[in-house]
């Protein structure tokens, strides 16, 4: 059960609970994630979505950006920012209205997601190991 029933948290609030499920993956795996950054806005800019091929806000729930483990550290132009990943709020929150799962999990889903294209996983290789 949600914890925020027929409220939605706020961005700061939203905010602690993508840090929480962060905070619980397993150590191992989060031991593998470096010095990713874990960012959240309202909704994704247009870049974000022009950078993915999409054009509806709704459609992107989170963002990973930087250089993925598999790409060679050497190809990385100099002075980018460090690897991040984007929650966006407003379109998990419309997600997870639409759906039966709660919200901490479609953040720790999403994370996780976005965490795999850190390891240089693409979403079909990741839809693969859903279907698994």
């Amino acid at each position: 059960m949600d914890m925020w029933p027929g409220t939605d948290p706020d961005l700061d609030t939203f905010t602690a609970l993508a840090v929480a499920a962060l905070r619980n993956l397993p150590r191992e795996f989060k031991a593998l994630t470096g010095n990713l950054e874990l960012r959240t806005a309202e909704w994704p800019t247009d870049d974000a979505l022009q950078s993915v091929g999409l054009t509806h806000p709704l459609d992107l729930l989170g963002l990973f950006e930087g250089f993925g483990m598999t790409e060679a550290a050497w190809s990385a132009p100099t002075g980018v920012f460090p690897n991040r990943i984007w929650l966006y709020r407003s379109p998990i929150l419309a997600f997870t209205a639409e759906g039966e799962d709660t919200l901490e999990a479609v953040i720790t889903h999403v994370l996780v997601h976005e965490i795999g294209h850190h390891f240089g996983l693409s979403d079909d290789d990741m839809e693969a190991i859903d279907n698994a």
